[in-house]
C-alpha cells in the first residue's frame, strides 16, 4: 500500500485551477492511445473520446466514487474488431463489443456472489501472459505495413521515413523523459511524427480547413445504422478475448490499491469495478465505440503526482466529451498519415507481446516444466499462426482459440501451482 501522504486524496475537491490542470493531464495521458485504437480498426476518434468519458463516468458511480480510474479504448480487441467488420460490418463488432460488456456483468455477478478466487485460479500468468503476447505479435504485420507502405498500399521509403521518425522520437520520449513526459510518450512521438510528415509534404490539411468547430460525430447506432443479429461466429472471435481484459482490469485494480493505499479489490469491490468497465464497454458499442479498459497511464499519472481525487478523473472525462464534438479536433486527427501511427504501432504492439513475456518472468513461471512449456507453446503458436476450427458455419479462430485452448490445458494438465493473490500486477492497456 501506498505510504505517502497524498496531495489530494479520492474525496478531496480540488481548486478551479488544480482541477483545470491536472484533468488536463490525464487527459494528455489518456488521449494518444484512446484516439490510436479507433484509427487503426476505422472507427470514429471522435465517438471513441466521448464514449471514454461516458464510460469514466459511468465507472466512478458504480464504484461509488472511490476509485480515480480513466477508462480507455483497449487494443486486446483491435484484431477481432478489423475480422469482424470485414466479416459482419461495423455494425456486427459493435454487437460483438456489447457482448463482452454482457461477461463482464455476468463475471461482476458470480464474483459478488461467490468472491473472486476462483478466477485468479482459472487464469494464471501461464494462460494470460502468453495471450498477451499473442494480441501483440498477431499485430505485427498490421504495423509494419502501415509504416511502410503509401496510402495506395504500396512501398515507398518517403512514407516509411515518416514511421521510423516516429518510432525513434517515442522510443526516446519512452526511455529518457522523466516523469509526466514519460507517459505521453505515444503522444508525443505522434505529435513529432505528424510535424515531420508536414514537412514533407504528406499532410492535407483541407479537412480542417473545412471541418466546423462543432460537428455532430459519426455515431453508430443500433437498430438504425444496421440490424441487430447475433452472429455465433462474432461472439466466437471476440468474447474469448474477455479472459485476457478481465486479467488486465484485476491487475490495474490491484496495482491501484497500492498507489493509492486502499484495497480495491474488497472495498467497493471487484464486482463493481468490473461492472462499472464492463457498462462503459455497453454505452460505447451502442455508439460505434470501441471497448474500455481502466488506464495504466493514468495510474502512472496517479503514482507520479500523489493527486488521488476522483473529480480529477471526472474532470479528464468531461474534457474527452466535449472535445469528441469539437470538428476541428476530430478532422485534425483525421490527418494524420498512416505511416505515423504505423511507426508508434511498431513500438506499441511490440510491447503489449513485451509485457505478456514480463508477466511471465515477474511470476517466476518454470519453464523447466514440460506442463508450462506446453501451455505457452500452443498458445503461441495457435494465436499466432490464425489457427481454427470450423464446425458447420461456426468458427472459433485466432486469438479466441488460443485463449479458450490455454484455459483448458491449465485446467486439465497436471501439476498446477499455487496462484498467489496479486499475480496480475504486470498488465497491459
Amino acid at each position: 500500500m501506498s505510504n505517502q501522504q497524498p496531495v489530494l486524496d479520492v474525496k478531496d475537491i480540488p481548486s478551479p485551477f488544480q482541477w483545470l490542470t491536472l484533468s488536463l493531464q490525464h487527459l494528455f495521458a489518456m488521449f494518444g492511445a484512446t484516439v490510436l485504437v479507433p484509427v487503426l480498426v476505422g472507427l470514429s476518434p471522435a465517438v471513441a473520446l466521448i464514449s471514454s468519458g461516458i464510460a469514466t463516468i459511468l465507472f466512478l458511480i458504480f464504484t461509488k466514487w472511490q476509485v480515480p480510474a480513466y477508462l480507455g479504448s483497449s487494443f486486446a480487441f483491435i484484431a477481432p474488431i478489423i475480422a469482424a467488420k470485414a466479416s459482419e460490418g461495423v455494425g456486427g463488432a459493435m454487437i460483438g463489443c456489447f457482448m463482452i460488456g454482457i461477461v463482464y456483468m455476468i463475471v461482476a455477478f458470480i464474483i459478488k456472489i461467490s468472491g473472486y478466487q476462483w478466477i485468479m485460479k482459472l487464469l494464471p500468468p501461464i494462460v494470460v501472459g502468453p495471450v498477451i503476447m499473442v494480441i501483440g505479435l498477431a499485430l505485427a504485420p498490421t504495423a509494419v505495413g502501415m509504416a511502410m507502405n503509401n496510402p495506395a498500399g504500396e512501398y515507398e521509403f518517403l512514407y516509411f521515413s515518416a514511421g521510423l521518425v516516429t518510432l525513434i522520437a517515442t522510443i526516446i520520449f519512452s526511455v529518457f523523459a522523466k516523469g509526466f513526459l514519460s507517459q505521453i510518450s505515444i503522444l508525443v512521438g505522434i505529435i513529432i511524427g505528424y510535424i515531420y510528415s508536414v514537412i514533407i509534404g504528406i499532410v492535407d490539411f483541407t479537412p480542417v480547413l473545412q471541418a466546423g468547430w462543432f460537428e455532430w460525430p459519426d455515431f453508430v447506432v443500433p437498430f438504425v445504422d444496421y440490424e441487430v443479429v447475433i452472429s455465433t461466429d462474432i461472439l466466437l472471435l471476440m468474447v474469448p478475448i474477455s479472459i485476457v481484459t478481465i486479467s488486465e482490469h484485476i491487475g490495474h485494480q490491484l496495482v491501484l490499491s497500492k498507489v493509492v493505499g486502499r484495497d480495491y479489490i474488497k472495498e467497493p469491490g471487484l464486482h463493481r469495478s468490473i461492472l462499472g468497465d464492463g457498462l462503459g464497454t455497453m454505452i460505447s458499442s451502442v455508439m460505434g465505440g470501441p471497448p474500455k479498459t481502466t488506464y495504466g497511464e493514468n495510474i502512472g499519472v496517479l503514482a507520479i503526482t500523489k493527486v488521488y481525487s476522483v473529480y480529477i478523473i471526472l474532470g479528464a472525462a468531461i474534457l474527452a466529451l466535449i472535445l469528441g464534438f469539437v470538428g476541428k479536433i476530430t478532422a485534425l486527427i483525421n490527418t494524420i498519415p498512416q505511416p505515423v501511427m504505423g511507426g508508434v504501432s511498431i513500438l506499441l504492439f511490440g510491447i503489449i507481446a513485451s509485457s505478456g513475456l514480463r508477466m511471465l518472468i515477474d511470476n517466476k513461471v518454470d519453464f523447466g516444466k514440460n506442463r508450462n512449456l506446453a501451455i505457452a507453446s500452443v498458445i503461441l503458436v495457435l494465436g499466432i499462426g490464425g489457427a481454427f476450427i470450423q464446425v458447420w458455419n461456426i468458427q472459433l479462430q485466432g486469438m479466441a482459440f488460443a485463449a479458450i485452448a490455454g484455459v483448458v490445458l491449465n485446467l486439465v494438465l497436471p501439476g498446477k501451482e499455487r496462484i498467489e493473490e496479486d499475480i496480475f500486477e504486470t498488465h497491459v492497456d
